[in-house]
Parts: structure tokens; sequence; C-alpha cells
């Protein structure tokens, strides 16, 4: 299949989590130019750990084709060396910059309406507007540490497009920490019977950075910093998410990224309706 290159904006990178079987050990997402929604792989833990390389919210230029194995409609294989960086879209003016292309993502105001939309049409990534935020729950992960299986699949997913060799592909598993904890948001979505309740995964990048940072600066009393960004801090924003299922089991979704404006007035919500 032929390549092309595309402006696209970054949206989404997540921690990789290669625990399950056959499940992609991270994503990296964005929105084209024209609107259309992309999962970009492989890419390099390098390109998407904090402050290295792209960032959320900066545009890339970058060559991409159609995955093949993969046929799910926003997947793509890019092209790491074809990558050129642009601008960042910033924050400012309550995120009005932001907003333009929030209002592109295919949006939904409950998680069964976006399941109905993956059979109906293949829609794997979609954003959701979560009516209340129940809270969050924290557990330990399976193993603290990643497990010489992971570490393989890791160094695998590093060699996908002959990016690194197998060394280089090992060395950067091992500089990689995992993070040793799970995060569940519970929350509230309206269905047509009434109110229901959803839990999900987050594995967006800046959560397990955020952990680290909050390990690094409280010790042991990490767990209240943390709960208080995304309880308090986050659950009192325009709370979104960016859902994303996975390739081998397409009826179990993760939230690959959040979004966190200021509340929008009426006023605002309707003025965006009209473009």
């Amino acid at each position: 299949m032929a390549s092309k290159t595309e402006r696209i904006l970054i949206l989404a990178k997540t921690y990789p989590s290669p625990s399950a079987k056959h499940v992609e050990t991270s994503c990296v997402a964005g929105i084209t130019g024209s609107g259309s929604m992309r999962r970009l792989y492989p890419v390099p833990f390098r390109m998407i750990e904090h402050d290295q390389q792209f960032k959320k919210w900066q545009w890339i230029d970058v060559r991409v084709e159609k995955a093949t194995r993969d046929h799910r409609p926003e997947s793509h294989k890019l092209y790491v060396d074809t990558i050129i960086c642009g601008d960042v879209i910033d924050a400012k003016k309550a995120w009005g910059a932001r907003w333009e292309w929030l209002d592109k993502i295919p949006s939904f105001n409950s998680f069964d309406a976006i399941d109905v939309a993956r059979l109906d049409d293949g829609l794997s990534l979609a954003l959701l507007h979560p009516k209340r935020l129940l809270g969050l729950d924290i557990s330990r992960a399976r193993s603290p540490d990643w497990t010489d299986e992971e570490r393989e699949k890791l160094a695998r997913e590093q060699m996908q497009g002959d990016l690194f060799s197998e060394a280089e592909a090992k060395q950067q598993v091992r500089q990689l920490r995992k993070v040793p904890f799970d995060f569940h948001y519970r929350y509230v979505s309206d269905t047509p019977e009434g109110e229901k309740e959803y839990r999900h995964k987050i594995v967006d990048w800046e959560a397990g950075a955020l952990f680290w940072n909050c390990l690094r600066d409280h010790g042991e009393d990490w767990e209240a910093p943390f709960r208080s960004k995304l309880e308090g801090q986050l659950g009192g924003k325009d709370l979104m998410f960016l859902m994303g299922n996975q390739h081998r089991f397409q009826d179990q979704w993760l939230i690959v990224s959040l979004f966190y404006p200021p509340k929008r007035t009426l006023a605002e919500s309707r003025q965006s309706s009209l473009f």
C-alpha cells in the first residue's frame, strides 16, 4: 500500500503495558489536519517519553501508510525517520485553540454508544464525555517490575521496522521503569435505561509520569497528591477520555488520553456547535 505524508496533531501517548497476551504495548494517536483520527506505530519509547521528541498537542509531519495486519480504520504505520516536529497548541484562552480539534473527534456521552459505533462502523478511537466522575481505583500491578516475557515483548516492539538492533532495544527496555500500580477511573454515563456505572483503565503516559513525580517528591505518601490531581483537580474540569480499543480484543477499551479543559459556558458550547 502506498505511503503518504500527513500532518498529525498528537493527542495520545500511552505508557507501555504489555502484561496481557496479544495486547499492543503502547499507543500514539492523533488527528490529521483534515480531521481523520490516526493510531500510529511502531513508535520507540524515546519518542514518547515526557518532554522528549514530540509532545502531546504538537503537530508533526510524518510519512504513514495504512496498517496491513491491523484492520481498524485509524491504524497506520509510521516511518520514524520522517518525523518533522511542528508547533505545539497551547492551553491559552480556556483551551480555545485546542477545542477546535477536540470538537472534530468522534464524540459520545455514553460508553455504550461508543461500542455500538465499533460494531457498526469499526470505530476504535473516540472521545467520551462522562456525566460524572465517581472516583479513582488504585491497585497493585500483578508484578511490580517487567517480567522476562514482558521485556522480550517490549524489545520486539522496539525492533519493529528495523528501528533498533536487538541490543539497542533491550537497553531501552532496561531504562524504562514499569509503573507498579494500575489506575482505573469509575464514572457514570446516561443510557436509555438510566445512569450506568463504568470502570476503565488509564494508560495515559501523563498518569505514569505523575506517579513517578509524586513518588520522587513524597516517597511513601505519593498517593495523596496523586489522587488530588486525578480525582480533585481533574474532576473539577470538563474531564474527557480519549478511548481506544485493543487490536485482538476489540471489545476491550482503555483510556488512552485525558483531556481536562476548564468547563465551557452554555453559550460557548452553542457557539462551538455552529462550526
